[in-house]
């Protein structure tokens, strides 16, 4: 097996290169994917979306070690082990992320990954519709392959969410992928007719139909590096070890999980770390798994006195109802994450843009499909956006089918809980207000009860959770700095023909959810890839508050 380009994955980055390297037809391009199909209700179905992370066919089943700060929990940190990805079973929630986390990135030496860089790529990757309820049409994308919709709002607590963040005095805002992110509004989903619109559906299945691209189903090894320079990756199908040759680049695309250990075990990474596993080196980058980051979040859980809550149909027979409308006509619940309402603000005066960020669900349920036994109620996610603490991936062993050791090093920093204290106090604040008079009931979680820091310490340390945005393992940064992995074109520093492009590369976690900012750097690494002059950079500029420095809101 040859080809131009190979490519390791095909989750949100990866089918955005694969679909668009194959583009001109001029290239042969292999996709290596371990996992199977994406087809089924349980991955397809919006509403279905606590299931396929926590079933062993479509995830990779990685736990953290036990996090010191969480009070020695493990957490389960899901990776779609399917077709599309981790596209295929996360939230569907879209978020762009904040124009200064790219200003950000640009800072720390990913050069022409400004926002004014970026904005073009996730201009060309959507195709947005507001579905009338405004929004800001001059910043967004509308013939790209990636379906950005927003959920109906039918029930009464979205709009309650929204009001009770302006009656608190923070800001709303119609589009929080425009002009401002700051305040509260609707959330938007990558679902498409009912359908969940992942990676794989929006650009590598239409993409496998042209035949210079072709996906094989196989488990990959490491990279082949001879004399410097990657020729092809060593594969496990059917029980035999083969190489596929590279004839252009090979290109990792496996997540901020396996494309660090992908690196180490073909012998780039931190040197001693590799010698400890008897790992020749091949180059020397300290940065490889280090860098780590994650957004934590609590589900704040209030009851409802009115019967209106998703509560309703979390039933046997309520579940068969909307499943079976859902697979007749792809409408009703099912069609839906569930997540219509947003929220984005500052933690504090001299904060410049929004660090905390609220998802509104008009039920109280946990992300692995327990709901609370309290009966009707809601609840706001909510967690800090830029911890500073920082976590690694490194290797157990040399042996390929071993997962990686993942250490978040979650809440090492004061400033964390000092953060997570405050979401929790002004979160209470925003279900306190009078939109929500007509439904609220007493608080399911954390309970009135706990009130001093010390209790609500002890608190985040038994119940926060992952929201599953693994990121920076592998940071870009210039050439000569020793912690960057690869420069800002994603080629892997000290090996040729080599490019390492997925959510691995971002110097520091983006604002809000990850898959929309990983099919990014799908986007913008492919025209790397084919040495394609960079999209013409726009200078629209961000809504900072006017009041940044004097008040939270």
């Amino acid at each position: 097996m040859e080809a131009d380009y190979v490519i390791i994955g095909s989750g949100s980055a990866g089918s955005v290169i694969a679909a668009r390297l194959s583009e001109d037809g001029k290239h042969r391009v292999l996709v290596l994917e371990y996992g199977g199909t994406d087809a089924g209700p349980f991955i397809q179905m919006p509403a279905a979306l606590s299931y396929p992370m926590n079933m062993k066919r479509y995830d990779w089943g990685f736990m953290s070690e036990p996090e010191p700060g969480l009070g020695g929990r493990r957490l389960v940190t899901p990776r779609g082990k399917v077709v599309g990805g981790s596209s295929s079973i996360n939230g569907m929630v879209y978020v762009r992320g904040h124009a200064r986390d790219y200003d950000h990135w640009e800072e720390q030496g990913a050069t022409g990954w400004a926002y004014a860089d970026v904005l073009p790529y996730f201009k060309r990757a959507e195709n947005w519709h507001d579905g009338g309820h405004g929004g800001d049409a001059s910043w967004r994308g509308t013939d790209g392959p990636l379906h950005v919709t927003r959920g109906p709002r039918a029930n009464p607590l979205f709009q309650a969410f929204v009001d009770a963040g302006a009656q608190a005095g923070f800001e709303t805002t119609d589009d929080y992928n425009g002009e401002k992110q700051e305040g509260f509004g609707p959330m938007e989903q990558t679902v498409w007719k009912g359908r969940r619109w992942s990676a794989a559906n929006a650009y590598l299945k239409p993409a496998l139909k042209r035949e210079n691209l072709e996906m094989v189903r196989c488990f990959a090894r490491r990279v082949v590096i001879e004399d410097g320079r990657a020729t092809g990756v060593e594969i496990e199908r059917g029980g035999t070890i083969e190489v596929v040759r590279a004839r252009r680049e090979v290109i990792i695309a496996a997540s901020s999980i396996n494309s660090p250990k992908l690196l180490m075990l073909s012998g780039i990474g931190p040197a001693a770390h590799l010698h400890e596993h008897g790992i020749e080196v091949v180059a020397d980058r300290a940065g490889v798994g280090q860098n780590l980051q994650d957004h934590l979040e609590l589900y704040i859980q209030q009851a409802s006195t009115q019967p209106i809550t998703l509560y309703k149909h979390w039933n046997l027979w309520g579940k068969a109802l909307s499943g079976a409308q859902w697979m007749l006509t792809k409408t009703g619940l099912g069609a839906s994450n569930q997540f219509e309402s947003a929220g984005f603000i500052r933690s504090k005066a001299g904060v410049d843009y929004p660090d905390i960020q609220f998802h509104f669900l008009p039920i109280a349920v946990r992300y692995d499909g327990k709901a609370a036994a309290e009966g009707h109620g809601f609840q706001a996610h909510v967690g800090p956006m830029r911890s500073a603490s920082r976590g690694e991936v490194t290797l157990k062993s040399s042996d390929p089918r071993e997962a990686p050791r993942i250490f978040f090093n979650y809440m090492s920093e004061q400033s964390d809980w000092e953060d997570f204290r405050h979401c929790i106090r002004v979160t209470r604040e925003i279900f306190g207000q009078q939109a929500f008079d007509p439904f609220r009931g007493k608080e399911i979680s954390p309970g009135a009860d706990k009130q001093t820091d010390e209790e609500l310490d002890a608190h985040i340390r038994e119940h926060a959770e992952s929201a599953y945005h693994p990121c920076g393992t592998a940071r870009m940064g210039r050439a000569d700095d020793p912690w960057a992995v690869v420069d800002p074109e994603c080629r892997v520093i000290g090996v040729d023909g080599l490019r390492l492009a997925d959510s691995s590369i971002f110097p520091r976690i983006t604002n809000g959810n990850l898959n929309g900012p990983s099919i990014l750097v799908g986007e913008k690494a492919s025209d790397h890839i084919l040495g394609r002059a960079p999209l013409p950079r726009e200078n629209a500029e961000p809504w900072i508050n006017p009041r940044w420095q004097v008040s939270d809101r």
